[in-house]
């Protein structure tokens, strides 16, 4: 239903699913109601005061379910992300929307890690609607957790006070307790559904005896360390991130996946997870944890009857170290007994085990053979699962830094070099002989070695920048426990416009093909050729005898007998053949008799395709000049002057000021362009001065659009360089 209070509006879908406050309800209107055999009344009516106690109960139940949700729903924000991902060899801009919840009154805002993965730009709009910036203060991928902090000094009225939601106790939910999913599903304004929770710790499993590992890609791990809050609460794309909230108005739970089948099913990270992860964000801008080098299995059909089964160990870890083998069952950790007998035992386990301080000295018992031993285990930092990783355009290729996760996973003798992501196709990476390709890892370049992604980003600028690009590079490589070389040739980082044909004679019509069974409909009998379709204007042919309608039989007396749609072109060249300014005599059929149409031949037109290009890297967007078929095809007569757009890069400043490919631009600020040399004089301007905002004016079908660009413009004198401001 849609319910407005003290005016705001707020939605909410009360299912009617058996909720704990709601099952209440029920069970009291089951009791009040008569016995229809015993007073002869219809079952669907009550006794007045039935009714009036029945409507109470409703009363408090709605009442209550308000009372939560303002507590909440004020601090609920929309999350915009502009994200850079690297695949396919180049660096791709996008755009990404989540929610999240406000969470101090300094502006820090709980939401998930895939949220805000891969950001570089957060905007967050706030319950009054304000949008105002926020930066990335941590982000935790293993328990699929984040958090922002708003930039308070653009908020409308300076020191407001923000809305804030407290945490509750999410150990204290219960199967069938009420909850209220808040967020932004679809991108669509905020909203609230209802439901109930369905399990208190849903592991989401590979099988009923492990607890099984999620993974955001090959290498980052998420939710190791969490058994989920499964509730009922409808939840799409666009909740992640939002708060799930009791009947007190508390956040309990993290919404961060949902499931489409079997029913709704949504799955929130507990408060009580969240709360200890965001402290350490806050304060260290991420989570320390120790590393054991173990991963456990529970014991339940291993035969065991205590302990938990170390399933697999890493070679020279901690756990080795200790003298540890896959296979050993641990059966006490510091003096106390310890048995995980099913999956959802297994993350508080992992959790308790990653919480103590790093370097911690942690006494095991464990049996192996039969036998008891002793072994204490010092642990050590847990690093990132997955590497920084930064785009190479000249060299059309996507590099990784070696992480020892990755390193240990792939089975490298170290974490020197540099992952080679992924190649783009026709790219200088992919054409050398051998071609690099995905799963290569880059040893050195010209006899130089590349230690890591900082290296290698220093040797690229250094080559990339010389006054002279190299023919080729030396690019020494390991693949699968080989070592090679190949023979990179770098590619110069400019704009080139497309290649020009040769002018060649042109007759201003457009044709299309007469072939056997389309002339026998059309009442030709055995004559072929060449429908035309459009009399081009201003043209040497608008001023002939040509028709649209004419089927063009001869050239020159030459027939024109297409066989079929490959000969399309078939016309045009023979056109061209000919000479420009000669004489040409074509054949026409026209109402069943042939008629001949003498006309001078023109110069071709340059076409869209063949049109010159600029190619902004601030705004992102490529724009070329107005051809005479772009004209034609538009009916723009010669008074429409401006640029056409080519190209916006997604999530670029142009596109995200709504600029479309397709749109003419006619007007920036308060300068008229007229053609590429007014576009680039003006583009160059704005790029000195830097403003906060500039107007497109463009001509989008029959309408004109006043489109506000707001560049994100880097501090003046910031020379600093990065591979991950290069597209393709």
């Amino acid at each position: 239903m849609v319910r407005t209070t003290s005016g705001r509006g707020f939605l909410v879908n009360a299912q009617s699913r058996s909720k704990r406050a709601g099952l209440r309800l029920v069970l009291c209107l089951a009791v009040l109601l008569p016995c229809a055999s015993a007073l002869g009344q219809p079952t669907t009516e009550l006794l007045p005061e039935a009714q009036e106690k029945a409507d109470q109960l409703r009363r408090d139940l709605r009442e209550m379910i308000v009372l939560a949700r303002d507590r909440v729903f004020p601090a609920l924000v929309n999350i915009k992300v502009i994200t850079v991902r690297y695949y396919g060899g180049k660096e791709r801009k996008g755009q990404a929307v989540g929610s999240g919840t406000i969470i101090s009154r300094e502006g820090h805002v709980l939401t998930n890690f895939h949220v805000v993965r891969n950001g570089k730009k957060f905007k967050c709009t706030l319950a009054d609607k304000q949008e105002i910036s926020a930066d990335l203060v941590g982000e935790d991928p293993l328990t699929d957790l984040a958090v922002l902090k708003l930039d308070l000094s653009e908020l409308k009225v300076s020191g407001m006070p923000l809305s804030v939601a407290q945490f509750g106790d999410s150990d204290e939910m219960a199967i069938g307790d009420t909850v209220m999913a808040m967020g932004s599903p679809w991108a669509l304004s905020r909203s609230v559904t209802l439901g109930i929770v369905s399990n208190t710790e849903r592991v989401l499993a590979a099988s009923d005896d492990d607890a099984g590992e999620m993974y955001f890609d090959e290498d980052q791990r998420t939710g190791i360390f969490n058994r989920w809050i499964q509730h009922d609460a409808a939840i799409n794309p666009g909740n992640s991130g939002g708060p799930l909230v009791n009947l007190k108005g508390e956040l309990i739970g993290v919404n961060a996946r949902g499931s489409s089948f079997g029913g709704d099913m949504g799955f929130a990270i507990p408060a009580n997870v969240a709360q200890a992860v965001v402290a350490q964000l806050i304060e260290h801008g991420e989570v320390p944890r120790s590393w054991l080098g173990l991963d456990f299995k529970p014991i339940k059909k291993s035969g065991f009857e205590a302990g938990v089964l170390i399933n697999s160990i890493v070679e020279d870890g901690p756990a080795a170290r200790a003298g540890l083998q896959a296979g050993d069952v641990v059966t006490e950790i510091d003096g106390g007994p310890i048995t995980v007998w099913f999956p959802e035992e297994v993350p508080p386990l992992l959790k308790d085990l990653a919480d103590r301080p790093v370097g911690s000295a942690i006494a095991v018992s464990y049996l192996r053979g039969g036998e008891t031993h002793e072994a204490t285990i010092t642990t050590e930092k847990l690093k990132k699962d997955r590497g920084d990783e930064a785009a190479f355009r000249g060299w059309g290729l996507v590099a990784v830094d070696i992480t020892e996760k990755m390193a240990r996973e792939r089975r490298l003798e170290s974490t020197d070099g540099v992952l080679i992501d992924s190649v783009r196709g026709g790219s200088p990476a992919e054409l050398a002989e051998p071609a690099l390709m995905d799963g290569d890892v880059l040893r050195a370049i010209d006899g130089i070695a590349v230690p890591n992604l900082a290296g290698l980003i220093e040797r690229y600028d250094k080559i990339m920048e010389a006054d002279e690009l190299p023919e080729y590079l030396l690019v020494e490589f390991d693949r699968r426990g080989t070592n090679q070389v190949t023979l990179v040739k770098p590619k110069p980082d400019e704009d080139v416009d497309p290649p020009r044909e040769v002018a060649k004679a042109w007759i201003g019509v457009a044709v299309q093909p007469v072939i056997k069974k389309l002339a026998e409909q059309m009442g030709l009998d055995d004559k072929l050729g060449f429908r035309i379709t459009r009399v081009y204007p201003r043209t040497i042919a608008a001023d002939s005898d040509l028709k649209v309608g004419d089927v063009i039989i001869s050239l020159n007396d030459d027939p024109m007998k297409p066989r079929g749609m490959q000969d399309a072109g078939l016309f045009y060249r023979q056109v061209r053949r000919l000479d420009i300014d000669d004489d040409a005599t074509v054949t026409v059929l026209r109402d069943g008799e042939e008629q001949k149409v003498t006309l001078k031949l023109e110069r071709t037109r340059i076409t869209p395709e063949e049109a010159r290009r600029d190619h902004n890297r601030d705004f992102e967007i490529v724009v070329r000049e107005v051809t005479f078929f772009d004209r034609d095809e538009n009916r723009w007569d010669d008074t429409v002057d401006g640029v056409i757009v080519a190209q916006v890069e997604s999530a670029g400043w142009a596109q995200l000021g709504g600029i479309w490919p397709g749109d003419l631009i006619q007007r920036i600020d308060e300068h008229t362009i007229t053609g590429l040399s007014d576009y680039r004089t003006v583009m160059e301007e704005i790029t000195k001065a830097q403003p906060e905002r500039v107007v497109f004016v463009v001509m989008r079908g029959a309408r004109t659009h006043f489109q506000y660009v707001e560049p994100d413009w880097r501090p003046a004198g910031d020379d600093e360089k990065s591979t991950d401001d290069e597209k393709e």
